[in-house]
């Protein structure tokens, strides 16, 4: 049996390593060439544009959607509508939320769904740290560019991608303005999968697909908080439903809009258009100085951090 689901993975990797999008003229609409799918010619020809960039024409009947995942991972959480709310005050780089996020998702080392920024939004104002999730946007670029529907919102307001359908084309990695999506050169093969298949579960990353932060929907099923926000030891990251206005650490719970509204809350690049879901509390009156945030991290991770204006003038002062 287990012979067997190896067959099938690789059979199925290698068909989309293919990687050739079908579509009207040079427009891909998500269809696939199968290999080992032959029906007989329909004699209508279709042109198909490869990862290469070359133009060709296949026949109708040798295009194929590829399978999709569990229906309700697609539709959702009925009478949800999920909401992040992260307090810059609070943030100093403990990077629990990193650690655990890579634990609950199998994620290999360096390879990130939630990233730590050192911001810094002039020359003159103080740094600041700065944990950045995809956003899970209401308007969302990387769903209108996926041709293959690997990517999609669902009506809780979660955006998920199914690995099943991936192609790995990076389409959606250059149309989030954000950059909060990660490509899998290489999966985890240590972990063994013994669960069927969801795009709502903490699985690895299958070996040419794109992955990124998914709001742990499989957690929210269970009531419980994503691995982020309960791993958190400041209390940084509030997880909750917007229609309920209802948000919370696991700690303190506040109504989301008294939240927003007291505090001044905001959404980043709110300009795009893209209205995401994780909205910010500003980093005034922070409980900690932001120096802090770099001691004891691993040298690898603290090399990130090494251009960074405030990290730069750090060692400008150390040299003299």
């Amino acid at each position: 049996m287990e012979n067997k689901k190896k067959d099938d993975k690789n059979s199925r990797r290698n068909f989309l390593k293919l990687g050739i999008l079908a579509g009207a003229g040079t427009v891909a609409t998500g269809a696939l060439i199968a290999t080992g799918h032959n029906s007989g010619e329909s004699g209508e020809k279709i042109k198909v544009l490869t990862t290469s960039g070359e133009v060709m024409e296949v026949d109708k009947n040798f295009l194929v959607l590829p399978p999709v995942g569990i229906k309700e991972s697609h539709e959702g959480i009925p009478g949800r509508k999920f909401v992040m709310v992260i307090d810059l005050a609070k943030c100093k780089n403990a990077r629990k939320c990193v650690e655990e996020c890579q634990k609950g998702h199998n994620l290999p080392k360096g390879e990130e769904f939630m990233k730590v920024y050192l911001m810094q939004d002039s020359e003159k104002t103080a740094p600041y740290w700065f944990p950045k999730p995809c956003y899970h946007c209401d308007n969302p670029q990387c769903v209108s560019v996926c041709p293959v529907g690997a990517t999609y919102k669902r009506s809780d307001g979660i955006v998920l991608i199914d690995n099943e359908r991936c192609i790995g084309c990076k389409f959606c990695m250059t149309g989030c303005p954000y950059s909060t999506r990660v490509f899998a050169w290489k999966p985890d093969e240590s972990y063994e999968i013994d669960q069927p298949y969801s795009p709502e579960k903490s699985v690895p990353g299958v070996e040419g697909t794109v992955s990124k932060c998914d709001f742990c929907p499989d957690l929210a099923r269970e009531g419980k908080l994503p691995y982020c926000a309960s791993a958190c030891p400041m209390g940084v990251i509030y997880f909750g439903d917007i229609d309920e206005d209802v948000v919370t650490n696991g700690t303190e719970t506040y109504k989301f809009s008294e939240l927003i509204r007291d505090r001044s809350g905001y959404r980043y690049l709110e300009n795009l258009g893209t209205r995401p879901n994780v909205y910010y509390l500003p980093p005034v009156d922070r409980q900690f100085p932001v120096e802090r945030g770099l001691d004891g991290l691993d040298e690898e991770i603290k090399k990130n951090y090494d251009n960074t204006p405030y990290v730069k003038n750090l060692k400008d002062k150390e040299a003299k």
